[in-house]
């Protein structure tokens, strides 16, 4: 009988050790949405975090693609970050500009993220309307979903 209970215990306890252990972190994630992707009118950027706070992402859009660096609150994935973005907007005859500057990402801690911040003119494409060609920054946000891997 002493058998059963030392079994059932070490069960338990097993159990309990292995219910306790957090999950291995999370590295990458794929993010989709309005303005994502370079400011894209929809895109999707994939982010790999390569140390606890600092990640790297690449996207692509409807005729954009962009890239940051980022600095995440947390040593997660799914933290909110402060990001230096380069967004390429347009194609050929359809580009319209590029752009670079700083943007606060909020993360919710699953699926909701948006993004909210300035940039610099870098380049004036043929299809930069010229009512907006002396603006010297303009406002960069997009709004989506994320998904950790």
């Amino acid at each position: 009988m002493k058998k059963y209970l030392l079994i059932a215990f070490l069960a338990v306890f097993s159990v309990q050790a292995m219910a306790q252990r957090e999950p291995s972190p999370k590295k990458c994630s794929i993010s989709a949405g309005f303005l994502q992707g370079g400011g894209g009118l929809v895109g999707a950027d994939f982010e790999y975090l390569f140390s606890n706070h600092f990640s790297v992402q690449a996207g692509v859009g409807f005729t954009s693609f962009g890239a940051g660096v980022n600095y995440h609150f947390k040593p997660f994935i799914n933290s909110s970050m402060i990001s230096l973005m380069y967004w390429h907007q347009g194609i050929g005859n359809t580009y319209t500009q590029s752009v670079i500057g700083p943007v606060y990402t909020f993360r919710a801690p699953k699926v909701f993220q948006f993004q909210i911040g300035i940039g610099g003119r870098v380049g004036k494409g043929p299809a930069l309307n010229p009512d907006y060609a002396s603006a010297p920054v303009m406002l960069l946000y997009s709004i989506g979903v994320y998904f950790p891997l």
